[in-house]
């Protein structure tokens, strides 16, 4: 992980659990096509320094499907079609600042400004959600939580869905802003995801503690190609 994120990560390679993952996940990539690609796990880490990170969105598993998982939550690359959630992400953005829907998914505009797109689980077996959870991920992604919150500035932390939603404890709200709402999934979004208007609020609560807003505008941004490494 050749980034600022090194120092600050570097001991949990250290550690029993790491070895066991990175077995786990060789293993099955030997056995069965894994998501993302091995050059991208750690894509949102190369693509959010620690150092221009102010806001945090935390998702739960990569996509499953070919060709859409690409290392940042929630997106995927251009030319993919636009999973549901996302899809009512795009909703909302609208709904919520008036901006034009995009004719893609990828947040990658978004992880250059700050905004680090992370999963909880960072690979997953195609075809079966969940299937690397409890593997040690979490272990290696709550640290990245604990490290965002020992940030001296403010950051914006946006969780939705429970199983973001149960981060809070990792986090210091009284330093930090916490919004939270119901998952942007189609069986969620209408209990409270819809209007929950984050992407204002994130920028109301970066520019009340003197960082800059994001410019969430998704239509006139150029594609990149993710690159990752292989996580030391």
């Amino acid at each position: 992980m050749r980034t600022d994120w090194n120092p600050l990560l570097r001991a949990e390679f250290d550690k029993p659990y790491w070895s066991e993952l990175q077995a786990f996940v060789a293993d099955e990539r030997q056995r069965h096509a894994v998501y993302p690609p091995r050059e991208q796990v750690f894509a949102a880490l190369h693509l959010t320094s620690f150092a221009a990170t102010s806001v945090m969105v935390l998702g739960q598993d990569p996509y499953h499907g070919p060709g859409q998982a690409h290392g940042l939550c929630f997106s995927v690359p251009r030319g993919t079609r636009i999973p549901p959630s996302l899809r009512n992400i795009h909703q909302e953005l609208h709904d919520d600042l008036g901006l034009p829907i995009p004719d893609h998914g990828n947040l990658e505009p978004w992880a250059r400004q700050g905004v680090l797109l992370l999963n909880t689980t960072l690979t997953v077996r195609a075809g079966q959600a969940g299937s690397h959870q409890q593997r040690g991920w979490e272990t290696f992604t709550d640290e990245v939580i604990r490290t965002v919150d020992a940030r001296a500035e403010p950051v914006v932390f946006i969780l939705w869905g429970n199983a973001a939603r149960r981060k809070t404890e990792l986090i210091d709200t009284s330093r930090h802003t916490v919004i939270e709402s119901p998952h942007p999934s189609p069986f969620s979004a209408r209990n409270g995801f819809f209007g929950s208007r984050p992407f204002s609020r994130a920028n109301d609560a970066l520019l009340a503690a003197g960082r800059p807003a994001v410019d969430w505008d998704l239509t006139g941004a150029a594609d990149n190609t993710v690159v990752g490494q292989d996580g030391r």
